[in-house]
């Protein structure tokens, strides 16, 4: 097998800003400056403007003139289209893989249970974020399909910028309790029963989103 050419700076710049979004190191408005990063990855402003274009594309960060880049921060109409997007996404994928999938797979899908579990016990904010999200993405390689795999991940990320800005106080520990009744029902080979958990597990992480915020008038919103 020849080595994998090593990711150029660009990309690792992208990556890193892209995986501080996922963990929620990085808020939503954030200004990315781009003297700072250049200074942190030792590059020129040059690269960085790249990595900035590049993830401008992606939707996870806003460009404007004469101000600079900042994390992006998604209209209520953009969280909804996200999560009905997944919707359809992971339906299709969820059905087909109840009809297909392993018993090495099922044992992949346990292994990263097991981690879910003990980043969750532990209060592990980045590492649950980033597993919780990781399970969908590895439910669409297990099908080796590594454009829906990518689709999924631009998803979720754009999804990690959503709760940021929406989330109440939806409990992880929920999260991954359904993804485990998900993979009980592959394990069972029953489409039926793993779509519908499914379903009901987009639609509580939606839920749990404030996308619906009451507008009241000054002095409702100032009263003690």
């Amino acid at each position: 097998m020849p080595a994998k050419t090593p990711p150029s700076a660009t990309q690792r710049i992208a990556e890193s800003i892209t995986q501080a979004i996922v963990e929620r190191r990085l808020m939503p408005g954030t200004k990315l400056a781009e003297q700072q990063i250049a200074d942190i990855f030792k590059v020129s402003r040059t690269l960085v403007r790249q990595a900035l274009n590049q993830l401008s594309r992606d939707r996870l960060v806003t460009l404007e003139p004469a101000r600079g880049a900042f994390v992006a921060q998604p209209s209520v109409d953009e969280a909804r289209q996200v999560f009905e997007v997944r919707k359809m996404l992971e339906a299709a994928m969820i059905t087909q893989l109840a009809q297909t999938i392993s018993k090495p797979q099922i044992a992949q899908l346990r292994t990263h249970l097991a981690a879910e579990r003990e980043a969750v016990g532990r209060t592990d904010v980045p590492g649950r974020t980033r597993l919780l999200a990781d399970f969908h993405v590895i439910l669409a390689r297990l099908q080796g399909n590594e454009v829906l795999a990518q689709i999924l991940t631009d998803l979720l990320s754009r999804s990690s910028l959503i709760a940021l800005m929406y989330q109440s106080a939806h409990s992880a520990a929920e999260s991954q309790a359904e993804h485990e009744s998900i993979v009980d029902a592959l394990e069972r080979r029953d489409a039926s029963a793993a779509l519908k958990l499914l379903d009901a597990h987009l639609g509580n992480v939606e839920a749990n989103l404030r996308l619906n915020p009451r507008v009241q008038d000054l002095a409702s919103a100032l009263q003690a």
